[in-house]
């Protein structure tokens, strides 16, 4: 028969099920709660401001909740306040699909998931949701210390996930163990990165994020765009010489080149493109190896003038009229490829007659007193040279000042530049230039790019920020083509021998790493470029040819995707075996308290009372007892003793030496 529950029995099974759900420990709630802070952290300068404000605000309120020792809110609370993220979401973003909305979502989910928590499973998805912020990061930023953030987030995230496990385990074990399991998975890790398909291009690639802002040279120049990129210290790119780097003199890095003027804007005109370039390299070669920095253009930005180049991985280099290289189409990522150059090139010499009228037109009713001074310097010149040689004696006595705070330029401003204000950038003085050139009768245009670049001790690569962006100018001279004239260099020529901060007038506020008397701040910051661009290099830069090579080294020629697959399978088991075979020689060699119950067990077993799998050591110790009457107060003190020490509190080394000791003299009557 079945016995019925007593009335006590089924009172008692109502009230273990109307229980309050179990809620977070402090212990687990500090690890969860500094995990999300960990994870969120990198996310703070890429998400908007009130996401920033309303997840700080999330976390502290379930910080309180977990101090104050207080239940979590209600779940009507929390759908409303759900619901309000999602409408608040879609207000800043405008649509839910994508990069941006999403993270953002993800990063407010993860706060109020932590203010809903009241079973094990919610810590788990808790920590699920900073798992996929960690790699969500990569997306915007994929520099060491983002890495580390991202890999310290993990950490803490495990940590949760072994408090969650042992709410009883003391904080230095759990921080122990967590770091024992990532050491662990680090070579599945390395094993993923090196033999995993490689696939060419960016990180995230959705259509609605493929034409995000990018810093730098835009295709139109107006007074002041250029001088606002001086105070950006952001790479623009960085260079590796194959010998010894041209002089700071020919470092000119070419980037568009504006042919339309309306009287305060140049703009660029779409030049011929061909897959050779239009003119014929000679003179001294440069051979080197440029990493661009992602800037949502085609240009190359190549030291002048470029005769070579390699694959880039976005297509194949072109050449254009204008003597620029140019990529297939716009750079959205990191790229590294290799150049040639030939900065003692003639160009231009056979241009067609509309380029050159293109390059005289000016716009009518503007910049009245620039045409006058342009005739009258023209007037009686034999040549065009001679009007160059004019013009520039003009610009030299005119006592201009260059300067990083420019003042504002009206309609005329070449006029007011020249006349008035006489004060201005680069961009004011190639356009002024340009602009007298024109009116002169000579054909010219303005060439934007970057000029210069500092060498990084440390590694030797020529290092070239947004703050090195220039504008210089180009006259066309019968018999010698286009001729590269840089009229900034009139007025301060250390701007192009020894860089912009040699260039300004003293007194004149710098860019904090372009002042003269940091140097050891200076030191620091190649140091860790250096290290950015190993890692770039060496990491990033671990593209399908370098893995290709790797594969190559290793005896692998041809590899399609099944082979890799059936690699990565061999090697991920091999690793495991390794680890298992690791985890077991550990056991054997760490845990002496184990292998002396072991001994003591295959003794009795060898005796014909065998210990059952089931079978704890104080019920082992009791069947061993009533089966040896003789010897029951010795079996049931090792049993017993075993036991306190395995199951109880921490034994010390000489409790476990004492039981060694004891099973050792053990024996059978």
């Amino acid at each position: 028969m079945r016995a019925e529950p007593t009335r006590h029995d089924a009172h008692a099974g109502r009230a273990i099920g109307s229980l309050p759900p179990p809620s977070l420990t402090l212990q687990q709630g500090l690890w969860l709660l500094a995990a999300a802070g960990v994870t969120l952290a990198p996310h703070a300068g890429y998400l908007p401001w009130w996401i920033i404000a309303a997840c700080a605000s999330l976390l502290g309120w379930r910080a309180w909740l977990l101090w104050q020792r207080r239940q979590p809110p209600h779940r009507l609370l929390l759908l409303l306040l759900t619901l309000a993220c999602g409408v608040a979401v879609r207000q800043t973003y405008g649509h839910f699909f994508g990069k941006d909305p999403g993270v953002a979502l993800l990063a407010l989910l993860l706060c109020l998931k932590l203010l809903e928590i009241r079973r094990s499973r919610d810590v788990r998805a808790a920590v699920l949701l900073c798992f996929f912020l960690q790699m969500a990061v990569f997306f915007e930023d994929q520099s060491p210390p983002v890495a580390l953030a991202a890999l310290s987030g993990t950490w803490l995230a495990v940590v949760a996930l072994l408090a969650l496990a042992d709410p009883t385990a003391a904080h230095r074990e759990q921080m122990r163990t967590a770091a024992l399991l990532l050491a662990q998975g680090l070579p599945f890790m390395l094993m993923l990165f090196l033999l995993f398909p490689r696939v060419q291009g960016p990180l995230w690639g959705l259509p609605a994020d493929a034409a995000s802002a990018r810093s730098g040279l835009s295709d139109t120049m107006s007074p002041g765009s250029i001088s606002d990129l001086i105070a950006s210290p952001d790479i623009a790119f960085r260079v590796e010489f194959s010998g010894s780097p041209p002089e700071p003199s020919a470092r000119y890095w070419r980037g568009p080149v504006f042919t339309r003027f309306d009287g305060r804007t140049w703009r660029a005109e779409r030049p011929l493109e061909a897959s050779t370039p239009f003119y014929t390299p000679s003179g001294r070669r440069f051979d080197y190896r440029i990493t661009l920095e992602p800037h949502d253009q085609r240009w190359l930005l190549a030291l002048d003038f470029p005769g070579a180049g390699a694959d880039a991985g976005v297509g194949p280099v072109r050449f254009t009229s204008f003597a620029q290289a140019l990529l297939a189409r716009p750079l959205q990522n990191r790229s590294r490829f290799d150049l040639s150059s030939w900065p003692d090139t003639t160009t231009g010499l056979q241009d067609a007659q509309a380029t050159l009228a293109a390059a005289l037109a000016l716009p009518d009713g503007v910049n009245p007193r620039s045409r006058d001074l342009a005739r009258q310097l023209a007037a009686g010149a034999g040549s065009d040279a001679v009007i160059l040689e004019r013009v520039l004696a003009y610009l030299r006595s005119s006592r201009l000042t260059y300067t990083l705070k420019p003042p504002l330029l009206g309609h005329d401003s070449v006029d007011e530049f020249l006349f008035d204000v006489r004060r201005g950038f680069c961009e004011h003085f190639a356009s002024a230039f340009t602009v007298l050139m024109r009116a002169a009768g000579v054909p010219a245009r303005v060439v934007a790019g970057y000029q210069g670049g500092e060498i990084n001790p440390i590694d030797g690569h020529l290092v070239v920020r947004q703050s090195d962006a220039h504008a210089w100018a180009e006259v066309w001279l019968a018999g010698r083509g286009w001729v590269r004239v840089d009229p900034t260099a009139l007025a301060a020529p250390q701007r192009i021998e020894a860089g912009l901060a040699a260039a300004l007038p003293e007194g004149e506020a710098l860019p904090l790493m372009m002042r003269q008397d940091l140097g050891w701040l200076r030191s620091l910051r190649h140091r860790w470029e250096a290290l950015a661009n190993a890692w770039d290099q060496r990491v990033l830069g671990y593209n399908p040819e370098k893995q290709r090579e790797l594969l190559a080294r290793l005896g692998f020629r041809e590899v399609d995707w099944p082979q890799l697959v059936a690699m990565m399978s061999g090697a991920g088991l091999s690793l495991l075996g390794i680890l298992m075979a690791w985890a077991s020689w550990q056991r054997r060699t760490r845990d002496p308290l184990e292998r002396s119950w072991q001994t003591f067990c295959n003794r009795l077993a060898r005796a014909g009372h065998p210990r059952a799998p089931w079978e704890g050591p104080r019920d082992y110790g009791r069947r061993l007892a009533a089966a040896l009457p003789r010897q029951a107060d010795e079996l049931l003190r090792l049993t017993e003793l075993y036991g306190r020490l395995r199951y109880g509190a921490a034994a010390d080394r000489a409790e476990i030496r004492a039981l060694n000791r004891q099973i050792r003299k053990f024996e059978l009557q």
